[in-house]
């Protein structure tokens, strides 16, 4: 499975191929926002742009899908290493830094370690589902079950607006 390095937080979290950064991270319990954000996210649209994280050159090209049209947009003044984690799928392991406006002392230092350390490549595809049980049960639990007949008339069927009046 790729692995997301959260570099401030210090932790690493293991997700699948194509996963949402966004929903990764908050899975996890990794604050993703600061106030404002908490105040008034979008949930996910790319329309807040309170979810900004910032990808460290050094990362693999490829770790995450390409800008979307909203990340384009709403990211126009920003950093070209920050990314939307609303929009950003999950491809391959890499090192993320959330809440990249704050700052982080010693950080060129602490990004080049954790570029450093190994991160497993993880597999290219969801997991297969697990194959279907066999049907040796008993073939009468397996049996369709008939419909009930339908009452007579009247035989405690609630009445219609039409027969109340």
């Amino acid at each position: 499975m790729p692995v997301i390095r959260f570099l401030r937080e210090n932790r690493d979290v293991e997700c699948y191929p194509g996963e949402n950064l966004r929903e990764v991270a908050l899975r996890e319990g990794i604050a993703l926002y600061g106030v404002k954000g908490i105040l008034g996210n979008c949930g996910g649209c790319g329309q807040c742009i309170t979810c900004f994280v910032e990808i460290p050159e050094g990362n693999p090209g490829d770790a995450l899908s390409g800008r979307t049209a909203v990340e384009e947009q709403k990211l126009r003044r920003r950093p070209p290493g920050w990314r939307l984690a609303c929009q950003a799928m999950v491809q391959r392991s890499l090192v993320v830094i959330t809440r990249p406006q704050l700052g982080m002392a010693g950080k060129d230092t602490q990004v080049a370690t954790a570029l450093a350390a190994p991160l497993p490549p993880g597999p290219t595809c969801w997991p297969e589902p697990p194959a279907a049980a066999s049907t040796d049960e008993d073939p009468q639990q397996a049996a369709p079950v008939a419909p009930e007949a339908s009452a007579p008339e009247g035989a405690g069927s609630p009445a219609t607006s039409d027969e109340r009046a």
